[in-house]
């Protein structure tokens, strides 16, 4: 085993096992104070104790969940950005060692084309008007 190994993983096991007796305390003082009161409605298999009213149908407008895919398309970017960001630079100090220029520029392009889908993406939505809100 290398030097300092152990060390190293020490402040890992600690961490796990004060999180797993705080959550293990913690459940236990929520079956202690929580307040009991059973009734008929909160024996009920529903949220809340809330009686489940008759089906009704309603529509509901597409453009919310053109919204929300949106949202996540932007949300994963960031995602992908972020990580590429560093691989980028590992690859860019790298060439000329680990790396040829040609594969830097092979990443540098791929997270171009990345973006331009995105980009695109973004710009069709606006023009479509999905991003306007009615």
């Amino acid at each position: 085993m290398p030097e300092g190994y152990v060390l190293n993983w020490a402040a890992a096991v600690i961490a796990v096992v004060v999180g797993v007796v705080a959550m293990g305390i913690m459940f236990a003082l929520s079956g202690i104070l929580a307040p009991r009161r059973p009734s008929a409605n909160k024996a009920i298999p529903y949220e809340s104790g809330i009686r489940p009213a008759p089906y009704a149908w309603s529509q509901v407008h597409i453009r919310y969940y053109i919204f929300g895919i949106l949202f996540l398309i932007f949300d994963v970017e960031a995602v992908f950005i972020f990580p590429w960001a560093v691989v980028f630079m590992q690859v860019k100090e790298g060439v000329g060692t680990l790396f040829t220029q040609a594969t830097a520029n092979a990443v540098f392009f791929e997270m171009l084309l990345f973006i331009a889908i995105l980009a695109f993406g973004i710009v069709y939505g606006w023009r479509k008007g999905v991003l306007q809100w009615r």
